[in-house]
């Protein structure tokens, strides 16, 4: 199993709990009120996307 799907399920689980925890401000005001979990679960899941297409890519040329 490449890493790739591991930043998969971590960043989604981390934007899952970013979009749940949306609506508390007091919990995102040392961040400036930018929901952190949400962006960084959402980068987290683009790049194990593409870690994973990689991997899959690299499969396929050997």
């Amino acid at each position: 199993m490449p890493i790739g799907v591991l930043f998969l399920l971590l960043g989604a689980i981390l934007a899952v709990f970013g979009l749940v925890t949306s609506a508390d401000t007091a919990m995102y005001a040392q961040s400036g009120g930018i929901n952190i979990n949400l962006v960084w679960g959402v980068v987290m899941v683009l790049f194990g996307g593409i870690m994973t297409a990689l991997a899959a890519m690299a499969r396929r040329q050997v």
